[in-house]
């Protein structure tokens, strides 16, 4: 190649793309919440004991210390003394029986229960095209 000859230049081209993002407000939510109260009576099984004490007297010797016995749903405590006679025996002056007697009833009692209740408002437009895929499935 000589000095005479001219040398093209071919200028070259290249495209660059700047992505960015951006936050686009398409609409807004309200949400509430409240709380309801309601009486209600409720069945509620009750259950009562009443003891029921008895002295009966015996008066009888014995030769040991009797134990506390239960003879169906009565409790039997030996009351002993010591008596004196030419020897020393052991005498049951007296017992004490305690009865247990088990009631049930069935009442209606009055109970306070409470539920919340939510309501949702939309505001905005919603139904923009370019916000269709982004609201998928946010009505259901």
């Amino acid at each position: 190649m000589t000095e005479e000859q001219e040398v093209a230049t071919i200028p070259l081209v290249e495209e660059r793309l700047d992505v960015s993002k951006r936050q686009v407000e398409t609409g807004r939510l309200r949400i509430q919440v409240t709380v309801e109260e309601r009486q209600e009576d409720v069945a509620v099984d009750l259950a009562q004991e009443e003891i029921e004490i008895e002295r009966v007297s015996v008066n009888k010797a014995v030769s040991h210390l009797p134990s506390v016995r239960l003879e169906g749903t009565t409790t039997i405590i030996p009351v002993v003394e010591e008596v004196m006679v030419v020897e020393k025996r052991l005498m049951l002056v007296e017992e004490i029986h305690v009865r247990r007697k088990s009631t049930s009833e069935t009442r209606r009692v009055p109970v306070t229960l409470k539920s919340e209740q939510v309501r949702i408002d939309r505001s905005g437009d919603l139904d923009d095209a370019t916000t269709a895929p982004a609201s998928a499935g946010a009505d259901s």
